[in-house]
C-alpha cells in the first residue's frame, strides 16, 4: 500500500468550509483509505491506499467532501517520496536565520508554465523571496504572512491550476506522519 499526504485547499480558513477532523478522517475512512490520521484543522489527512490514481483519487476524495459536508475544494495529494523531494528541495534550508513558521510551500496540481514561472519570478515582492521547483513554490516572508507582496489570489490567476499552502513546520510533519505510517 502507498502512504498519501492529502491537502484540502481552503478548509477551516475563516468561519467558512467549516469541517470537522473526526467527521473528516471518517469520510477518508468510508472511502476504503486505511490508517487515515489528520494533522491541525486545516484538511490535511494522511493515509495508506492500494490506489494507483491519484487523479482519480483527488477526485474521489473531493467528491466526497462535497456531498458530505456540502464543501467545494481542491484535494492535492503527495505520495511520501515526493513529500521527501519537497523537504529536500528546500532552497531555504542551507541559510541561517530563516525562521520556518514564515515560510510557506504552495502545492501545485501540476508544473507551472514557463509563462507562469516567468510572470511570477518578474513581481516585485521585497523583501518576500520566491523560489520554484517543479510543482511547489517556496515563499519566504521575513515580516510575516499577514500582508504578502504577493498574495495568493495572484497566485491562483497566474498559475491557472489548483494549489494550496502550508507552512515549513506543518510540512515537516506531514512528513513525519507519512514516514512513521511507512515504517
Amino acid at each position: 500500500m502507498t502512504v498519501i499526504v492529502s491537502m484540502l485547499r481552503g478548509v477551516n480558513l475563516g468561519p467558512h468550509n467549516r469541517i470537522k477532523m473526526d467527521a473528516l478522517r471518517k469520510l477518508y475512512e468510508s472511502l476504503g483509505l486505511r490508517c487515515v490520521e489528520t494533522c491541525g484543522q486545516s484538511g490535511n489527512v494522511v493515509f495508506k491506499t492500494a490506489g494507483r490514481d491519484p487523479a482519480k483519487l483527488a477526485r474521489r476524495i473531493e467528491a466526497g467532501v462535497e456531498s458530505s459536508f456540502g464543501v467545494h475544494t481542491d484535494v492535492l495529494l503527495r505520495t511520501t517520496a515526493e513529500l521527501r523531494e519537497v523537504v529536500a528541495a528546500n532552497p531555504f534550508a542551507g541559510r541561517s536565520g530563516i525562521d520556518p513558521s514564515k515560510l510557506l510551500v504552495d502545492f501545485l496540481a501540476r508544473e507551472p508554465s514557463p509563462e507562469a514561472k516567468e510572470k511570477l519570478l518578474s513581481v516585485n515582492i521585497d523583501p518576500e523571496e520566491l523560489r520554484i521547483h517543479g510543482r511547489e513554490l517556496y515563499i519566504y516572508f521575513p515580516n510575516g504572512m499577514a500582508r504578502p507582496k504577493l498574495p495568493s489570489g495572484l497566485i491562483d490567476r497566474t498559475v491557472k491550476m489548483p494549489c494550496t499552502g502550508r507552512n515549513w513546520n506543518t510540512v515537516t510533519k506531514l512528513l513525519d506522519m507519512a514516514e512513521a505510517l511507512e515504517g
